[in-house]
């Protein structure tokens, strides 16, 4: 078994958690969103976010508007939509407990009789 390939999997786990948070506070772009996940360490490239992007969108958890740039073309923006709130603050919850079992497990010597 591959180290890597277990580490690609946690971070694919976690990703929609990731991006959606990464929005809670204002729209951004997919280099935005991929620059602040890559300043994380969080390895993701452009064919793996705009897949997950639609889906969060069809799921109604993501609006998007157009908007000119003076450096290109017209950039794509993706911001939560009321939904998409709702149910980050859900994920949040549930990370968080979801990360205290985590740490009761992997931090805790216990013996077994």
């Amino acid at each position: 078994m591959k180290i890597e390939n277990t580490k690609a999997q946690m971070r694919k786990g976690v990703l929609e958690y990731c991006i959606l948070s990464i929005l809670k506070d204002e729209d951004a772009y997919v280099a935005e969103i991929l620059g602040t996940l890559k300043d994380a360490k969080m390895l993701v490239v452009e064919g793996t976010i705009y897949p997950l992007l639609t889906r969060l969108k069809n799921a109604g958890l993501l609006n998007y508007r157009w908007e000119e740039s003076t450096s290109g073309p017209p950039r794509k923006y993706y911001g939560l939509t009321e939904t998409g709130k709702l149910f980050l603050s859900e994920l949040n919850s549930t990370w968080s407990d979801l990360q205290n079992a985590v740490n009761l497990v992997t931090n805790t010597k216990t013996t077994k009789k």
